[in-house]
């Protein structure tokens, strides 16, 4: 939401229009949750790397974004934003 706050009062639009001007640029379905993350500035790319590798070697059964919030890597809101993206 930081970065929201920052981009209204620079290009002097609305929360929503930034929002909605966020989720244009980044509505790529075919994009996988990580790489939304990384585009929103809420992961990194080594973040991500760890997440991943965490799912292959210790959580075969658990979901990235769940894996992700568990070990503090990105906030729940996070997720649900990227996740809301995704669709």
């Amino acid at each position: 939401m930081k970065q929201v706050d920052r981009k209204s009062r620079r290009e002097r639009k609305s929360h929503s229009a930034v929002i909605l001007c966020i989720l244009e640029e980044y509505f790529e379905p075919e994009k996988k949750l990580g790489e939304i993350l990384v585009d929103l500035g809420v992961l990194s790319e080594t973040e991500l790397s760890r997440g991943l590798d965490l799912q292959k070697s210790k959580f075969k059964e658990k979901l990235l974004g769940d894996i992700l919030v568990d070990e503090g890597l990105i906030k729940e809101q996070a997720l649900e934003d990227a996740l809301m993206i995704q669709k």
